[in-house]
């Protein structure tokens, strides 16, 4: 299959404008194929040779104005259109598309539960050749007719509102301009809940078989939609463009969601069939704003090519969290963004796969599928963050505005952003998107702090990097009252660094905290004191996101070889006892857990490590006995759970079905106990198919795949590895039985067993990639990799495995994530 460059994408954007396409799409012709009839009315501005893409499964016929051409000279994906005049033109295509098990194109899935089908597309890049032929490119944005027939009982969702017609036939009202990425289709017996806001008809579709569960939350999801939709036209001029807002939640989704217009499909975990935090709550509605921005950052002004991702991708990042923040209950979002999302960014940025915000060379797409990661969504928000910071959120929000009119319904550049937002400000924005876009790697502060001759103290910034930064200072004194070990916020200052002169800071503070409130995206560092106030007081600093700006510069000195992985525990187990934020909580015991204890100690040291972090969980279950923190005490289980070094605890706790004081154990929680009483070699295959008969629904499939995977026993590793990398296509996994069995699969208890297979990995990971195509690579290089083998000899089969195989492009990118992770976490253990 060939993939589009960006020239070939501008020659032809040149010759042709695209008008519209009418879709016939059949989903009663079986459970391998379905029937796709398309007509494209399309100009060509000269006469020319061009082509257009599409990836059936059988292409019956194709006709240019009537004319017949010939099926067979399909090259993969592309049939040329040699010898096009100038002029109107239609072009038609009569196809067998072939359904998908991973995620790509049109997705098939039966539920385990009740038998019932569902079918859905995810078109992202290149995907909508898997479902019809297109002239596929962002910025031949065109009308899409859409027609379906589906089986009895189905309802079908779309784009734009649908009609039944009767006979299973819909009919989805015509988009307006949108391009081919976007088109959406999602089909199958759905439960449905219906509403309307402002005039527009809203929905919020599932499963059948997760009915109860989304009723559950039906009120929460939907006035957190309306929500956000009232605030984001309180900032927009331009009001939502399409006719309705449907949200559907679907199974087997590879991505957190996607923002196809008026059709916004999530994956179906955020319909919680278990207990979960208040934090993953507010995640869900993170991403419901995040889509939601979509509408207008990326669906109504779409990158003209992807070297502007970040043009959706950031804005999305950036507002959704802002609004969610502004909108919704949720009010500590920046929190969560600075815990679990910016680390994402910068570990992606000290990457050699790192690239700027906005590259300049993005030559096709295969090379922009790549860039999908945490510097376009993470250093994308963040740099966004410091634009407000910098610009004001007044003069910001005019140039947003700006860029809205201007390209409305069509399509825009990285300068016609900017230049938007020149319009509206004195400053130079300019010269800042070079500092900010067009750059790599994470600047460093390190602040030094110098006592004058009148007693007072002034600060000096050492910035490594290039970046100009608008921080603020936090100034911090100890409580020397009853509350001791509390720390006081004595002041804060705005500094802008470089600095045009040391900034007095009168009376030493206790703390120093550069970058407080994590208004910019840069690792800092503490002078000498400020550490040691760190080391005995963090849980005393009164400000939740202060604490995050802390923990994440431990963890980065940990990263950097800086702080010794012990004294990040350490500090855990003095501080996380008295933390109350959630989100700070699951950040700090995740790294903790996946890596320090599990990659950056020795195995020598692991048992002492897993010892602090379960003595840590059960204090926290201690304090939360009285029900006060629910989503603190859920936190704490699970991760008991995972870092139980003894099967007793946790098999009492299956056996009786709660653990003492609550939770009583749910389907995840049983799973996740199951899965790690396998890793201890305490269950075996028979308790894994009771509990999957207890729970037979498409989460205890994965359950138990993961569970049976993770037996400590070579027929039950041989059984998963033929699972994952066999030949016979008739076999294959989906998407998410995959990542399931390979999440399972390596384990640091488990080394001697599997070193076997960690030189076969390479080989097979590149066979399975090169058959299975893109997401099932992704999740071979990030599920499948052993990345608990962290040893010199692995770092040396990966190495060769990139210098000398032929991985395709985005099992190469994760390998080489993988490999410098690796090289990093060797780095850390020689101290």
């Amino acid at each position: 299959m060939s993939v589009l460059t960006r020239d070939e994408a501008q020659t032809r954007a040149q010759l042709l404008d695209v008008h519209r396409y009418t879709i016939e799409l059949d989903l009663t012709t079986g459970h391998e194929t379905f029937d796709s009839r398309t007509v494209i009315a399309f100009t060509a501005h000269a006469d020319a040779d061009t082509f257009v893409e599409i990836k059936p499964a059988e292409l019956r016929s194709v006709t240019l104005d009537d004319q017949p051409l010939d099926p067979r000279t399909l090259d993969g994906n592309r049939l040329p259109l040699n010898d096009l005049t100038a002029g109107e033109h239609v072009l038609r295509f009569d196809a067998a598309m072939r359904y998908s098990r991973t995620g790509e194109g049109m997705h098939r899935f039966t539920d385990p539960t009740d038998g019932e089908t569902y079918v859905y597309t995810q078109l992202f890049m290149e995907d909508v050749q898997r479902v019809f032929g297109a002239f596929d490119q962002p910025d031949l944005k065109a009308v899409f007719e859409l027609s379906v027939t589906a089986p009895e009982g189905w309802t079908v969702l779309a784009n734009g509102i649908t009609e039944h017609l009767g006979d299973g036939r819909w009919q989805a009202a015509a988009t307006p301009p949108i391009s081919t990425y976007l088109v959406a289709l999602a089909a199958g017996p759905w439960h449905s809940v219906r509403t309307e806001h402002r005039g527009l008809p809203f929905g919020i579709h599932c499963r059948r078989s997760l009915a109860p569960h989304l009723d559950a939350d039906a009120d929460e999801l939907l006035q957190v939609t309306r929500q956000c939709f009232d605030r984001f036209h309180e900032k927009f001029d331009e009001p939502y463009p399409f006719d309705s807002y449907d949200q559907a939640f679907v199974p087997e989704f590879n991505a957190g969601a996607m923002e196809n217009p008026g059709l916004v499909t999530f994956r179906d975990e955020f319909v919680y069939r278990s207990a979960v935090t208040d934090n993953e709550r507010q995640t869900r509605a993170m991403v419901i704003a995040h889509e939601m921005a979509h509408m207008w950052f990326g669906d109504l002004v779409t990158l003209r090519w992807w070297d502007d991702i970040w043009l959706n991708e950031s804005f999305a990042e950036y507002m959704g969290y802002q609004i969610c923040a502004e909108a919704t209950r949720f009010t500590d979002t920046w929190v969560d963004f600075g815990v679990a999302r910016k680390s994402w960014g910068y570990d992606a940025d000290q990457r050699p796969s790192t690239h700027p915000v906005a590259p300049e060379a993005v030559d096709d797409t295969a090379s922009a599928m790549l860039n999908f990661d945490g510097i376009s969504y993470a250093k994308g928000a963040s740099a966004l963050r410091q634009l407000v910071t910098w610009l004001g959120e007044k003069d910001f929000l005019a140039g947003i505005n700006t860029h809205f009119a201007r390209h409305k319904f069509a399509n825009a550049t990285l300068a016609d952003f900017i230049d938007s937002l020149a319009a509206n400000t004195e400053r130079d924005v300019h010269a800042w998107a070079d500092s900010w876009l067009r750059t790599t790697g994470v600047d460093t502060l390190t602040p030094a702090v110098t006592r004058g001759d009148n007693g007072t103290y002034t600060l000096t910034v050492d910035r490594t990097g290039s970046r100009p930064h608008r921080v603020r200072v936090g100034l911090y004194t100890r409580d020397h009252g009853d509350n001791e070990g509390q720390l006081a916020l004595r002041e804060r200052l705005d500094l802008d660094i470089p600095q045009a002169a040391p900034q007095p800071v009168g009376k030493r503070p206790a703390l120093l905290l550069l970058n407080d409130g994590d208004l910019t995206y840069a690792k800092v560092r503490f002078d000498a004191e400020s550490f040691e106030t760190v080391l005995a007081s963090l849980s005393g600093l009164p400000d939740p996101l202060t604490r995050a700006v802390v923990w994440n510069a431990l963890r980065d000195a940990v990263r950097d070889g800086e702080l010794a992985a012990t004294a990040y525990l350490e500090a855990a187990r003095a501080h996380l006892p008295r933390e109350r934020d959630l989100a700070v909580v699951q950040g700090v015991l995740a790294f903790a857990t996946t890596q320090v204890a599990d990659r950056y100690l020795s195995p020598e040291e692991r048992p002492a490590a897993l010892a602090t972090l379960s003595a840590l969980c059960r204090d926290l279950i201690r304090r939360t006995e009285d029900g006060d923190n629910p989503g603190l005490r859920l936190i704490a289980v699970r991760h008991f759970i995972d870092a139980a070094a003894h099967p007793d605890t946790i098999a009492a706790w299956l056996a009786d079905g709660t653990v003492p004081g609550g939770p009583e154990l749910d389907p995840e929680l049983r799973w996740r106990v199951l899965g790690r009483l396998a890793v201890l070699g305490a269950v075996d295959e028979a308790a894994v198919a009771a509990e999957l008969e207890r729970d037979p629904s498409a989460t205890g499939q994965e359950g138990a795949a993961r569970c049976r995977a993770a037996l400590p026993d070579e027929a039950a590793k041989a059984r998963a590895w033929e699972a994952m990398f066999a030949t016979d296509e008739s076999t294959d996994l989906s998407n998410y039985l995959f990542s399931a069995t390979a999440r399972g699969f390596w384990q640091p208890e488990q080394a001697e067993l599997v070193r076997q297979y960690v030189p076969r990995f390479y080989k097979d990971a590149i066979a399975v990639a090169a058959r299975r195509g893109p997401a099932i690579a992704d999740a071979v290089g990030r599920y499948a990799f052993p990345a608990y083998a962290v040893d010199a000899d692995n770092l040396r089969l990966g190495e060769e495995c990139l210098r000398d195989g032929e991985p395709i492009p985005a099992l190469r990118r994760r390998l080489a994530d993988q490999l410098d992770d690796l090289a990093r976490a060797l780095r850390v253990r020689e101290g």
